[in-house]
Order: structure tokens, then sequence, then C-alpha cells
């Protein structure tokens, strides 16, 4: 990804991930969106970035949009790995594992 697309992506996800967090917005939009961190398996750098979510009881479901331009995912295929969700309530931590779906579509399950 070049530089000027990554400072926009980068803008954007913290702009998102402000509003998730506002006093305003936070509590309605904290139902759909988090913030996951992971350490990279090949970096060994811990990052994060805000994500569309679903939950249902122990089970986290996140829909990776244009999976193929993103790069995140990648570090939860095979066995997976460990991840942090900011939810509501607390973080939480669980085992999250990519699939492909389709075309340009990956689901990352997460089990806290």
């Amino acid at each position: 990804m070049s530089t000027g697309i990554r400072q926009i992506v980068n803008g954007f996800n913290r702009g998102l991930d402000g509003l998730r967090t506002s006093r305003l917005l936070g509590p309605l939009l904290g139902r759909y969106l988090t913030a996951v961190s992971y350490t990279g398996r090949r970096s060994g750098r811990t990052f994060r970035t805000p994500v569309g979510y679903r939950r249902s009881g122990d089970v986290v479901t996140i829909q990776v949009m244009f999976a193929d331009v993103k790069k995140w995912w990648r570090n939860f295929t095979g066995e997976g790995g460990p991840l942090t969700l900011e939810l509501p309530g607390g973080d939480r931590t669980g085992h999250a594992v990519a699939k492909r779906t389709g075309r340009n579509q990956v689901t990352v399950t997460v089990r806290l």
C-alpha cells in the first residue's frame, strides 16, 4: 500500500476509533465496532485496528471487508492465534481463526 493511501487509512481508523470511544456516540457504536489488538506473527510488533463485529455469547465474528487489500487477518490463518477485543464491559482475550469465505471475503471467528 502506498504511503499516501496508508496515511488516509490510518487517519480514517483514528477518526473511527475516536467516535467509538466518544461519550456521545461510543455507547451506540460500541455495540457494532471494536478495536482488536494482536502481535504480528513475523514482526513481533503489537498492532491495534478498529473493526466491525457481531457477538453471540462467547463467540465474536468479524467480517473483513476488502480482505485482499488488508493484512491484519492473515495473522490468524491456519490454527489462528490470540487476539484482544475492546468490548463493552472491558477488554476480552480470545483465540481467533481466519477463513476465506469467498472472493475478497474473510471471516475471523474469535472464541473468548
